[in-house]
């Protein structure tokens, strides 16, 4: 099993930036695909980023690509989310997602465990 632990989230004007990180447990962090999903409020859960267990390849959203960008280090277990050019509408709560033993990392992807989540504001 693996544990999630966002950070990063919080207040920001539209067309800034902010910078989400979920630290992982355990020794095996890179058996994992991971992903990031977002939740706005009375909306349902929804995919926004995924990277390979290498971190060599990505997959985005339409909504999200060419601003934000997912990064992984599997010696510090970390997987990060940099969110530029931020949007009213990118407000939402974001959760760190892991898929183990996973060669895929869209939004089809099976994703076994989460994060309890870190909150994104933007405001105009």
């Amino acid at each position: 099993q693996v544990q999630l632990v966002e950070s990063g989230g919080g207040l920001v004007q539209a067309g800034g930036s902010l910078r989400l990180s979920c630290a992982a447990s355990g020794r095996t962090f890179s058996r994992y695909a991971m992903g990031w999903f977002r939740q706005a409020p009375a909306k349902e859960r929804q995919f926004v980023a995924g990277i390979s267990r290498s971190g060599l390849s990505s997959y985005y959203a339409d909504s999200v690509k060419g601003r934000f960008t997912i990064s992984r280090d599997n010696v510090r277990n970390t997987v990060s989310l940099q969110m530029n050019s931020l949007k009213p509408e990118d407000t939402a709560v974001y959760y760190c997602a892991a898929a183990s033993e996973s060669y895929t990392y869209g939004p089809r992807t099976q994703f076994d465990y989460w994060g309890q989540g870190t909150e994104v504001t933007v405001s105009s």
